[in-house]
């Protein structure tokens, strides 16, 4: 077993390389950038633009050169001097070729060393390190407690196939899988946040100010109360797939020849449940956790993170994106694709621990 921990180690390291120089390559052809952003800033907004995009030390001096022709690569450049466009790509780092700049990126990632935002005068590793809580703690949250309602909800839909109980919670299932999660967002902060109803919950942030000096009990109650909102939306919208999921592996193991004999034996319903037939259907469940915790983690909730008003990373990559905030960006997509893998991995070895029959070291790299 250690030996395929080892091989599937060595094997992040091309797939994040290939992932980082893939993205590379597209950026590179992406039209805008943070060059055309600074130069459609000083065309639309004159000198108080500039004010702002050379302060803090910046090497672009203090004036606007203006009413110099150019055949520049930018566009919005006409007018600007080739010595103004000069400085703004050495400030970037656009002034080096793409290969090199490529290259350095990854020696630096490496080192985890993801330098500074170009439009935020703070490093990226600080602007990571601000929205990780609140990632961390919708993604966490959400995915436990998602997996703790549809696996017994799942088994018991299974057992009572057909019922009236299964019946009705597949109604309420399939409102979960059709309605996005921002929707029923939108609808607790209309009912619960001082929207038409009710002010029972805050609409921002993690934790109320003054936190740091509350007592443990009031710190716990605080931040269960602001997280109640955006987790409810994230749980409704989540718990659907792996409800269903639950259900038809257990439908299937249930129905299989081994499952008969036990009961032949003379165990009991729930020794012949929990003892044969959870440890291989469960098996599939677990196959989808990697993609949910990601996906809970980011992308899932970017939408939450934008309505509950939290800064998390999901919400900074995006801006990041729409920004040309290139440093952000690869360094998200860098931490999220190692995040991934490792999760892929750890997705494995809980196979085996579920069930030691499976052995990855035998498999064929």
């Amino acid at each position: 077993m250690l030996g395929y921990i080892l091989r599937r180690v060595a094997l992040m390291v091309p797939t994040v390389f290939g992932i980082l120089l893939l993205t590379f390559a597209i950026v590179q052809f992406a039209p805008g950038g943070p060059i055309e952003r600074v130069i459609a800033q000083l065309q639309g907004q004159g000198d108080g633009a500039m004010s702002r995009i050379t302060g803090g030390g910046s090497d672009l001096g203090g004036s606007r050169p203006m009413g110099v022709e150019t055949n520049s690569k930018y566009r919005g450049a006409q007018g600007l001097s080739p010595d103004f466009i000069a400085k703004l790509e050495r400030q970037y780092g656009f002034d080096k070729p793409a290969p090199e700049r490529f290259l350095k990126m990854v020696w630096d990632y490496v080192r985890f060393d993801f330098g500074r935002s170009y439009f935020r005068d703070v490093t990226v590793i600080e602007l990571i390190r601000e929205r990780l809580p609140v990632s961390i703690s919708l993604g966490l949250w959400m995915t436990l407690l998602s997996y703790a309602i549809s696996i017994p909800l799942g088994i018991r839909k299974a057992v009572r196939d057909g019922t009236r109980f299964d019946r009705w919670t597949s109604f309420v299932v399939i409102i979960g899988y059709a309605v996005p999660g921002f929707m029923f967002g939108l609808m607790l902060i209309i009912l619960f946040a001082g929207g038409s109803f009710f002010q029972l919950f805050p609409l921002r942030g993690l934790t109320s100010e003054g936190w740091a000096q509350f007592s443990l009990w009031h710190k716990i109650t605080d931040y269960a109360w602001h997280m109640a909102l955006p987790l409810t939306a994230l749980v409704i919208g989540a718990f659907a797939t792996a409800t269903l999921l639950t259900k038809n592996s257990f439908l299937d193991e249930i129905r299989k020849q081994y499952v008969l004999t036990a009961r032949m034996k003379g165990n009991s319903e729930s020794r012949v449940l929990y003892g044969h037939v959870f440890r291989n259907a469960m098996l599939i469940v677990i196959a989808g956790f990697p993609g949910a915790f990601i996906s809970a983690f980011f992308t899932g909730s970017l939408l939450i993170e934008t309505i509950f008003s939290l800064d998390g990373l999901g919400e900074l990559s995006f801006r990041a994106i729409t920004g040309r905030d290139y440093p952000v960006v690869f360094a998200t997509l860098y931490i999220f694709s190692l995040l991934g893998l490792a999760v892929n991995l750890l997705s494995d070895l809980i196979y085996v621990w579920i069930d030691p029959r499976i052995d990855f070291s035998a498999r064929a790299t």
